[in-house]
């Protein structure tokens, strides 16, 4: 027993261990070890980051943080707690195997706080009530399952962390923080955000294959790869993640992937983002609060339906835990993964394991509720609430992600994608002729789809202000406005965000000065116009069409409920003749533009539209009359 450490010497001899934390990387050969006192905060940005290299801060955030920007929880009233590291020390894996407990977890009174039905009525209602109306793409609700530990909880843990490291795989940590009030242990597939020599990263994972028994199904593994509910979901998450990195990296992110990752119970597929970023790290991690696979999407407002449905506080699900400190050469350092697949203990031992689904408009009430077993599998095997997976999943003789028709698959989710975001780009590669010194405001409708719109006017030519909608400022010297998208129901008269956008469009339209509307904004815009606004009997949240936009067939990506209307490709409005492009089964306006104006129903700027830059240059054109595209700029799609 020489090898153990302190902490773990403390916890054998029955006495006080202090605060501590062990972390696992994902392929690391060692766990570091981290001691210190445990500290509270108020914000992220009270969180210390000394000068000196090493690790300074390991915060656990929990998921009540949100309010500093803003966004509406459950509030449970849970600190921010974080490790001042004084003391960091590598252990070797294969030691600190040794020296953890291997013994069983008891526990008992096991049970989720939602039973299924109960869940799936749950699931039901934000299918109707919430995606069904426009408030937004993909929503994720959680359940808890809850128990009482028998025994030293500290030991349970400890023992669950070794089942963790031994059986678990693909785990982008695998951890055990003992604050002293409360101990976390699991092991996290996700990567929230990473700060390192000036790169920041996400790592969205989405989608999710259950797998049973010793051997993977390899044709229902490539049944998975194909099914359009679970490439949509990472579609979207993936554009919501860009919407966080066109925030914090100076030139948005840049797209690497898919992935497969494999995990011991299950398996995901998953993206990586990644941008050069000069932000302080603790502005970097409030910006991105919190991951929209375990909120949803638009954010803002998935934590607004997030706090209508679910009747508890998340504590500790889908925040984070974050380790922050300086490299070598002074520069900040940040690795954050997101809190799930993660038991949360009492010292009296009360258990709770929060696990969620992502739903989205294909989404079945059987499933979700069978995603959220799956999900909680692996740390409930820990526990001794569930079965292990077998050998073979933990060491398997086989990495599907290297199966050729495996990568096949993944790399054909690309195909229809915008190259905008695929491909790395040089500021102004795409730029217009005849842009330089031309200014654009964005107003957002609380949808930070405008982030990304941003960067796509700047690659095309413009200088970009963004502003929210509440106080759009003055409009004078921009030589074009963009009412950006939102959720909600534009026929809704006594909305204010609806009254306030509608009052902008009335102005700029009776100014002439050029605008371009966006998905709500277009909404808004064609109401004015004259034009009658339907709910679409089946939503159009994440959904690539090729559709025709003025006497062209373009690929591009909806996130709607809501259309406008027309019955011809041309319609006498109040501010002059307006051309509509539309569909022609149904009437659904796609596109429309007059003298001064124009607007889509689509995001040019999403991930989805593979032709998005080219529509938007085409926009240009026609609003602020400059030729197509430069001689260097780009004839590719999207």
């Amino acid at each position: 027993m020489t090898r153990l450490s302190d902490p773990l010497a403390a916890v054998a001899a029955g006495r006080d261990p202090g605060p501590f934390a062990l972390v696992r990387r994902e392929g690391a050969d060692h766990v570091d070890l981290f001691t210190g006192p445990v500290r509270t905060a108020d914000e992220l940005a009270d969180l210390p980051l000394p000068e000196g290299a090493g690790p300074h801060t390991l915060a656990l955030v929990p998921f009540r943080q949100v309010t500093e920007r803003g966004f509406e929880c459950v509030d449970d009233g849970l600190p921010l707690e974080f490790l001042a590291v004084k003391a960091h020390r590598r252990i070797p894996l294969a030691e600190l195997l040794d020296d953890l407990p291997d013994a069983e977890v008891r526990t008992r009174d096991a049970g989720f706080d939602i039973a299924d039905d109960e869940y799936a009525a749950i699931v039901e209602r934000v299918l109707a009530d919430e995606i069904g109306r426009g408030e937004g793409a993909n929503f994720v609700i959680h359940r808890t399952m809850l128990a009482t530990v028998q025994g030293d909880p500290l030991a349970a843990a400890l023992a669950a962390l070794r089942r963790l490291l031994l059986r678990e795989r693909g785990a982008y940590w695998t951890f055990l923080v003992h604050t002293g009030t409360r101990i976390l242990v699991g092991a996290s597939p996700e990567r929230h955000v990473s700060v390192a020599d000036g790169l920041v990263e996400m790592n969205p994972i989405s989608g999710t294959f259950r797998h049973r028994g010793e051997t993977v199904d390899r044709s229902a593994l490539l049944r998975f790869l194909q099914d359009p509910k679970e490439v949509e979901e990472l579609y979207m998450v993936l554009d919501e993640e860009l919407k966080m990195m066109a925030v914090v990296a100076e030139h948005g992110g840049q797209v690497v992937g898919p992935y497969l990752k494999e995990m011991a119970h299950l398996a995901h597929t998953e993206y990586l983002l990644a941008g050069r970023c000069s932000r302080d790290v603790r502005d970097v991690l409030r910006e991105t609060m919190f991951a929209p696979t375990v909120t949803g999407s638009p954010m803002e407002n998935a934590c607004r339906v997030i706090a209508r449905h679910e009747r508890t506080g998340r504590r500790y699900y889908a925040g984070v835990l974050a380790l922050l400190g300086r490299d070598e050469q002074g520069r900040q350092t940040l690795d954050a993964p997101i809190l799930i697949r993660t038991a949360e203990i009492s010292p009296e031992g009360a258990l709770r394991v929060p696990v969620g689904a992502t739903l989205v408009r294909h989404s079945t009430t059987a499933g979700e509720v069978a995603e959220t077993h799956a999900k909680a599998a692996g740390v409930l095997a820990a526990l001794g609430l569930g079965p292990d997976a077998p050998r073979s999943a933990t060491e398997p003789a086989v990495r599907y992600a290297d199966d050729p028709e495996v990568r096949a698959a993944l790399a054909a989710r690309n195909a229809p994608l915008a190259r905008f975001w695929l491909e790395q780009r040089e500021p102004g590669a795409i730029a217009l002729r005849g842009l330089a010194g031309r200014r654009a405001l964005i107003v957002d409708g609380e949808d930070t789809f405008t982030g990304m719109l941003a960067h796509q006017l700047g690659a095309l030519g413009l200088a970009v202000t963004r502003r929210d909608w509440p106080d759009p400022g003055p409009l004078d010297g921009y030589d074009l406005v963009v009412v950006g998208p939102g959720p909600g129901d534009p026929r809704d008269t006594t909305a204010p965000k609806m009254a306030a956008l509608r009052a902008l469009l009335t102005e700029l339209l009776a100014s002439g000065r050029p605008t371009l509307a966006v998905c709500l904004g277009h909404q808004l815009l064609a109401g004015l116009l004259g034009l009658p606004l339907h709910r679409r009997d089946a939503p159009y949240q994440g959904l690539p069409r090729d559709v025709p936009v003025f006497g062209t067939t373009r690929r591009v990506g909806f996130y709607a409920s809501f259309t406008a209307l027309a019955d011809a490709d041309r319609v006498a409005g109040p501010y002059g003749p307006v051309e509509v492009s539309r569909d022609p089964a149904d009437g659904a306006v796609h596109a429309l533009r007059g003298a001064g104006f124009a607007g889509v129903q689509f995001h040019p700027e999403s991930v989805l539209s593979q032709d998005g830059t080219r529509v938007l240059a085409d926009l240009l054109g026609h609003l602020l009359d400059r030729p197509a595209l430069s001689a260097h700029g780009a004839a590719d799609r999207g």
